[in-house]
């Protein structure tokens, strides 16, 4: 994705770590554009928020930022819709773990991703997961098992946390 103008794509990196909101919002519009889809004022901003957040969000921490931030109610099946719709085109990605979002760092390239997740500071970081979901496929493979969706999450203490 262009708003990414530092080489990473296989490094472990935080996934916070991209300044520039405004060109991955307008990247993001083009490409739903692109796919036939609309980025409607409200993906827009549930998009945003997720990307202006300083950790991973939770729904009902965007349901509340979403009433505190503008007159209309948003109730929790729209945002749920809205974050399936954001789901499904690869803009973020939900750690099921601890049951939040966060924003996709390459999503035109349709990567698998793990995740390394601090349990102190809850600060993500992501890398790829080729070679990993390789050995998951040849493991589902052996039993004839056929995955629908596998998602590699970490928990840990990070670097930064585990000084004394």
């Amino acid at each position: 994705m262009s708003s990414c103008s530092h080489e990473h794509h296989n490094a472990l990196h935080g996934v916070h770590d991209h300044p520039n909101v405004a060109q991955r919002l307008a990247d993001a519009e083009s490409m739903c554009s692109a796919s036939g889809a609309r980025l409607t004022p409200l993906r827009k901003e549930v998009l945003e928020l997720i990307l202006n957040a300083a950790g991973p969000m939770g729904a009902y921490d965007l349901l509340a930022k979403i009433k505190s931030d503008s007159d209309r109610p948003a109730a929790p099946p729209t945002v749920y819709r809205t974050l399936d719709f954001l789901l499904e085109k690869g803009l973020i990605h939900r750690l099921t773990s601890i049951n939040a979002y966060i924003p996709c760092c390459h999503p035109r390239e349709g990567h698998q991703a793990a995740f390394l997740i601090c349990t102190e500071c809850k600060t993500v970081k992501e890398a790829s997961a080729q070679g990993l979901l390789q050995q998951l496929d040849e493991l589902s493979a052996s039993d004839h098992f056929t995955a629908h969706h596998s998602i590699i999450e970490i928990s840990g203490i990070c670097q930064q946390c585990s000084k004394p």
